[in-house]
């Protein structure tokens, strides 16, 4: 099994219109490279979505569909690089674009 990096609240993390998306939540305890990381349960909020009202946009909000299995911060599942969401109200997912490299879990 691969392991994929954790991703932290300054992650750049779009949706697939180009909206920036932002964690609602951080894990106040656990930090990689100083910056705190995200859990599952956090939904992430997204502004600046390009798809016009008419064609059931723009992105709202992302709920994440799945987190690292075997690694928890707090009882929760922490994101990963690989790590799937949801956008409401379109459906669609997010593109995690950028995020640390040094810390990794599966």
């Amino acid at each position: 099994m691969m392991a994929d990096p954790l991703l932290h609240e300054n992650a750049t993390v779009q949706c697939l219109h180009s909206g920036q998306a932002k964690p609602s939540v951080t894990n106040q305890r656990v930090k990689v490279g100083g910056q705190k990381i995200v859990t599952q349960p956090a939904p992430y909020t997204i502004s600046g979505c390009s798809l016009p009202t008419q064609s059931g946009g723009p992105c709202v909000t992302a709920t994440w569909t799945s987190a690292a299995t075997r690694v928890k911060a707090g009882g929760m599942a922490v994101l990963l690089k690989n790590s799937q969401a949801n956008c409401v109200p379109t459906g669609t997912g997010l593109n995690i674009l950028s995020t640390q490299m040094r810390v990794k879990g599966t």
